[in-house]
C-alpha cells in the first residue's frame, strides 16, 4: 500500500479544480471561468486497492492585490514543503509568462518530485505539445510530463499512475469512501459563492465571500440553511439581489439541488446580501469568514 500528498499548482484558470474533480470522479472543488475561484486549500482523496492519493487544491499564484491575495498565496506556497509530490499544472493555449516564472523560481527551491502537467489539449492541435515539452523542460528537469485534457479525462489514468511513483510506502491516512476533509457547512457555501460567480461579472465575484450561519434540521420539513453573501460596497449587493429580488433568487436556485445532493435531504434555502466594506483588506474579517485558518 503507498499514502501520500500531492500539491497541485499553477496559474489561475489553467484547470486544477477542474483536475482535481475528474481525479476523484466527482465535484469537490468549485469551478468558474473567473480568475482566483479557489481561495483556501482543498483537500480531496482518491482511494485506489493499493494507493491512496490526497491532493491539495490550492488557490492560483498570482500578484497579490489584496490581503486576501495573500493569504491565497500563502496558501498555495506553503503547501510545497508539506507534500511527496507536486503537480504543476499549465494551459497549453497560454504563452510562457511572468506567472510561470515565478512558479519555476519557487519549484527550484524543493526537492520534491515535480510532475509538469500540460492541461487543455482538447483545444490545440497535438503537434503543437512537443514545443510545450521542449520549452518547459529546458528550464528545470521534471520527474515527469504528462500532457492532459481535464475536461475530458484524456491522460488522467496515466497521470495517476506516473504520480503514485512517488507516493511513500504507508497505511491509508482516511477511510476508503472519504472524498474529502472539508466541513459540509464549508462545501455548502462554496456551492453558494460558485453559483454568484457564474452569474455576476466585473468586480462583484471577487468581491464575494459567503458564511453559513446555520444549518438547522426540522422534523417533517426540510433542512434549514442561513447563508450571508458578504459584499464590499452598497452597488455590489444591489447587483446581487436583481430587480425585485430576481437575481438572489436565481442563485438560490441554482444552488439548492446541489446541496441537497451533498446532504442527502430537502433543504429550505435562506440567503441574506450584507455590505462588509474593505473586507478582503481586513485580516479581522478575513479570519472570521474562515478564509485565513490554514496559516
Amino acid at each position: 500500500m503507498k499514502s501520500g500528498f500531492i500539491t497541485v499548482i499553477g496559474r489561475p484558470n489553467v484547470g486544477k479544480s477542474t483536475l482535481i474533480n475528474k481525479i476523484i470522479g466527482q465535484k469537490i472543488a468549485i469551478m468558474s471561468d473567473k480568475p482566483q475561484t479557489t481561495r483556501s486549500r482543498i483537500q480531496c482523496i482518491l482511494t485506489q486497492d493499493d494507493a491512496q492519493f490526497i491532493f491539495l487544491d490550492t488557490p492560483g499564484i498570482h500578484k497579490p492585490k489584496f490581503k486576501l491575495g495573500e493569504y491565497m498565496l500563502k496558501a498555495a506556497e506553503g503547501t510545497l514543503k508539506e507534500v511527496d509530490a507536486i503537480f504543476f499544472v499549465i494551459d497549453a493555449t497560454e504563452k510562457f509568462g511572468g506567472g510561470e516564472k515565478y512558479i519555476l523560481e519557487r519549484l527550484s527551491a524543493t526537492d520534491k518530485p515535480v510532475i509538469l502537467i500540460i492541461n487543455k489539449i482538447d483545444l490545440l492541435d497535438r503537434e503543437k505539445i512537443l514545443p510545450i515539452i521542449a520549452e518547459y523542460s529546458a528550464r528545470k528537469n521534471f520527474a515527469a510530463v504528462v500532457p492532459i485534457s481535464a475536461t475530458n479525462g484524456d491522460n488522467i489514468n496515466e497521470l495517476l499512475n506516473e504520480a503514485k511513483k512517488f507516493l511513500p510506502e504507508g497505511p491509508k491516512y482516511y477511510p476508503a469512501d472519504m472524498v474529502t476533509d472539508q466541513p459540509e457547512r464549508l462545501i455548502v457555501a462554496e456551492i453558494i459563492r460558485e453559483k454568484i460567480l457564474h452569474v455576476t461579472e466585473d468586480e462583484v465575484p471577487h468581491s464575494v465571500a459567503v458564511d453559513i450561519e446555520e444549518i438547522k434540521p426540522r422534523k417533517n420539513s426540510a433542512t434549514y440553511i442561513r447563508a450571508v453573501i458578504y459584499v464590499e460596497r452598497d452597488s455590489q449587493k444591489g447587483i446581487l439581489i436583481g430587480k425585485g429580488g430576481e437575481l438572489l433568487k436565481n442563485i438560490g436556485k441554482n444552488a439548492r439541488p446541489e446541496i441537497e445532493m451533498l446532504l442527502g435531504k430537502k433543504i429550505f434555502l435562506d440567503l441574506w446580501v450584507k455590505v462588509k466594506r474593505g473586507w478582503r483588506n481586513s485580516d479581522g474579517a478575513i479570519q472570521s469568514l474562515g478564509l485565513g485558518e490554514s496559516f
